[in-house]
């Protein structure tokens, strides 16, 4: 492993753990401000908390063993480097072609690292130039600071170099990025937030995908709660079926794909996050009865399955994945069954909808 492997795989399995959990409300609050998530921001928000993970690994790993001996031996690092362009004169002590001088490449990787961070915040954020420059600054200057410190007075002294010209770098590299970032500007027209859009087979799958990540990060919490409170009561872990199928998966299942719908317009948090509503012919919500058998066929079966361990369980996928993407409406195999339409919340409030065929 590398010196910066490390690190970078600590940044992407973080980074995609946080969008992992962040997920569902991330795309709930793109929908009611944007109307819609899009390809560009579903791309570039995991990779934003991706690249903040990797401001952070970069600058604290690898650890060294800092102790007594270490401090005496770098000594040098707790003395900053006050002049912006030392780097100048670094690159002079190497007899090496322009491009192959590790000086200058050690500044054109502080300029390219900070990229990254005027795009950000100028396309996923919409701030203006001069506060991604600032911004950029500012990160930059607690990076260094982190340095200097050793971590904040964690460690015994520093083991990387305060460098003004790193901060020069870095800040210049958030102003490259804001200035680059116009040429990501998506084409085509801005639809109002309100404007109804049509139900793709996309816009079926996210939802589903996002009831599945909602009843996985449900049950997750549940099972750590308990486990806490076993631990607490007996002071020992052990399997529990009662805590692994309970409440890992049933509760967190029949509360999220069941009551929640019951209880309001029909959809689950998923379709509530991409702004799609179940109805029938005539606009209302489902009645109890037809909840209770959409449940049981749909998303209920499958998590019934597979607590089961039942092999039909990805035949069960496949059926409903064919049914969502070739019936009228992208309704699927429940609605057909059920006779109910998917919808958009939006057209739902605006106009009735057409009965199914």
């Amino acid at each position: 492993m590398t010196q910066w492997s490390g690190p970078t795989l600590i940044a992407v399995f973080a980074g995609f753990g946080l969008a992992f959990v962040l997920v569902v409300p991330y795309v709930a609050v793109s929908y009611r401000k944007r109307g819609e998530l899009g390809l560009l921001r579903a791309i570039a928000a995991p990779a934003f908390l991706v690249y903040c993970f990797a401001l952070v690994t970069y600058t604290l790993l690898p650890l060294p063993n800092v102790d007594a001996a270490y401090c005496a031996a770098h000594e040098s690092l707790r003395h900053p480097v006050w002049n912006p362009l030392q780097f100048l004169e670094d690159m002079k002590q190497f007899n090496t072609g322009l491009l192959d001088n590790p000086a200058l490449r050690q500044v054109l990787f502080n300029v390219a690292f900070f990229v990254p961070w005027g795009v950000f915040l100028r396309r996923l954020f919409g701030r203006s130039i001069g506060f991604a420059i600032v911004s950029g600054f500012f990160v930059s200057l607690a990076i260094e600071t982190t340095q200097l410190t050793g971590v904040w007075f964690l460690m015994e002294c520093p083991y990387r170099l305060f460098d003004t010209g790193d901060l020069l770098s870095n800040t210049v590299g958030a102003g490259v990025g804001a200035l680059l970032a116009p040429v990501l500007r998506r084409s085509g027209r801005l639809r109002p937030a309100d404007e109804p859009r049509p139900v793709l087979a996309r816009r079926r799958l996210l939802g589903m995908v996002l009831d599945l990540i909602s009843v996985t990060l449900v049950g997750v919490v549940l099972s750590m709660i308990a486990l806490v409170v076993q631990y607490v009561m007996k002071g020992t872990l052990q399997n529990n079926t009662l805590i692994d199928d309970v409440l890992g998966r049933w509760v967190p299942t029949a509360v999220l794909l069941l009551l929640v719908p019951l209880a309001g317009n029909g959809a689950t948090p998923g379709q509530r996050a991409v702004m799609l509503t179940v109805v029938r012919a005539d606009g209302r919500p489902p009645s109890v009865l037809q909840s209770i058998v959409r449940f049981l066929i749909g998303s209920g079966g499958y998590f019934i399955l597979v607590g089961l361990d039942s092999g039909w369980t990805s035949l069960w996928l496949l059926a409903h994945l064919v049914f969502m993407i070739f019936t009228r409406g992208h309704r699927g195999l429940t609605g057909l069954v059920c006779r109910l339409s998917v919808v958009d919340t939006r057209a739902a409030i605006r106009e009735p909808v057409a009965p199914p065929g």
